[in-house]
């Protein structure tokens, strides 16, 4: 065990190495854009130029992926003069709620917003609803002022050459694509017009009753704006990913080994489990998640003070994820975020258990990191343990995933009603793992 440990903190350092210098080619990226959009608002006041992009950049230097970055738009309305017209409860599994964003016949100052290139008509004439704001019409506007605002940034040689075509702007179905190019590196941008709104949002203050995170700052987060989102052609949505990076962001001022965990294992799931990027896999986002489930379930300071342990942490909930095929969404648990991911849970699910068991391989950056792999910290049989919250959910808890970070050799936690809550479990789960102990 005294040689696990150092490649553990060998492989963060390497990971480390490289934050700065994609932080540098981040910011000469986001630099180009911000550029650009400061054009589109020169030439239509409407759309604005949002500069608080410290989240954005902080996720970007916790991955080694170069997966595509949003960028919010926000769009200069007064949101609390619309109305929203909910269309009923989500389906279940279907995540937030889509609502209409309309106008209302009393409505002031907002007849910038009830042009036609972004407003429909309401055919009921009695109705207190004028027409509504669609966001399928708001991206075709966009996409034109984008490619206007390329053409002038090149033109007048405000951006550098090569760094930005406009051919590369592609139109989808909830957000606009564009590349970046910043030295040897390019960046996929997602352009998003959001409308900022004081909105409720229950599914998040149902999650202030979750420990794990630090005093008041989910209430903070629910003090602020929320953003909404195109959902589709015409309907809108709250942006649960904004709020998701704002709690990943107030993880990372507790003190332990949250953050570098969730790095690590970006860079495991890249380079072993993606194939170098070659291979459909796990996404950001979904081991963003994962660390929000472990930091829930494992609330205690001492769970993260170790890095070995802290990864662990995450290994154990992911890897119960993927063997009962069901990430349940953070602030919707009934969303499923491996539904409809098209990848292939029973491979994936070998590729993390084998890590798992044996991380010594993967951990392994230079020549003086070579030697035997101890033997593996499992035996068969596991798999079966890890489905048992499928069949009863009441396992969804510390106690349950104490287990399974004792059968990986990880558990060091000394608070003996945890233990005794574990050691319960552990007699409980005993004979329908299969397994003899």
């Amino acid at each position: 065990m005294a040689l696990q440990v150092p490649l553990w903190h060998h492989y963060l350092r390497a990971i480390r190495s490289r934050a700065a210098p994609r932080a540098q080619d981040y910011q000469r990226a986001e630099n180009v854009l911000l550029t650009v959009l400061e054009r589109v608002h020169a030439r239509d006041p409407r759309f604005l130029v949002d500069y608080s992009r410290d989240l954005e950049a902080l996720q970007f230097a916790l991955r080694s992926s170069d997966g595509p970055v949003d960028v919010e738009v926000p769009l200069r309305v007064d949101a609390q003069a619309l109305l929203s017209e909910e269309l009923g409860a989500s389906e279940r599994g279907n995540g937030p709620v889509s609502c209409r964003l309309g106008v209302p016949r009393e409505g002031a100052g907002l007849e910038q917003w009830m042009t036609d290139d972004v407003f429909t008509s309401s055919s009921d004439v009695s109705a207190n609803c004028l027409g509504h704001l669609v966001p399928g019409k708001v991206l075709h506007v966009l996409k034109d002022l984008l490619v206007a605002a390329i053409v002038h940034c090149k033109h007048h040689s405000l951006i550098a050459p090569g760094s930005l075509k406009a051919d590369s702007l592609r139109a989808e179905e909830l957000h606009l694509s564009l590349l970046v190019s910043s030295g040897w590196r390019t960046i996929r941008f997602n352009v998003v017009p959001v409308v900022r709104w004081k909105h409720q949002v229950p599914a998040l203050e149902g999650a202030q009753r979750a420990p794990g995170f630090p005093e008041g700052s989910l209430r903070r987060i629910i003090s602020q704006e929320v953003a909404l989102v195109p959902a589709s052609a015409e309907l809108w949505r709250v942006s649960t990913d904004y709020l998701l990076t704002r709690l990943l962001s107030e993880l990372g001022s507790l003190p332990g080994h949250r953050l570098d965990s969730l790095s690590i294992l970006d860079r495991v799931n890249y380079e072993s489990w993606c194939d170098g990027g070659r291979s459909p896999g796990l996404t950001f986002s979904h081991l963003k998640t994962v660390l929000l489930w472990a930091s829930v379930l494992f609330p205690a300071p001492e769970d993260w003070a170790e890095l070995q342990g802290a990864v662990y942490r995450l290994l154990v909930v992911l890897l119960c994820c993927v063997a009962t095929r069901n990430l349940p969404h953070f602030l919707h648990p009934e969303h499923n975020l491996l539904q409809d991911t098209r990848l292939d849970l029973n491979a994936l699910y070998q590729r993390v258990e084998r890590f798992a068991s044996q991380p010594e391989a993967s951990l392994r950056i230079h020549v003086t990191h070579l030697g035997r792999s101890p033997p593996p910290r499992i035996g068969h049989g596991v798999k079966a343990l890890l489905q048992l919250p499928a069949s009863d959910p009441s396992y969804w808890a510390t106690a349950y995933f104490d287990v399974l970070l004792d059968k990986f050799q990880v558990f060091h936690i000394q608070d003996k009603a945890r233990v005794a809550a574990m050691q319960s479990i552990f007699r409980k789960t005993k004979t329908l793992s299969g397994e003899d102990g």
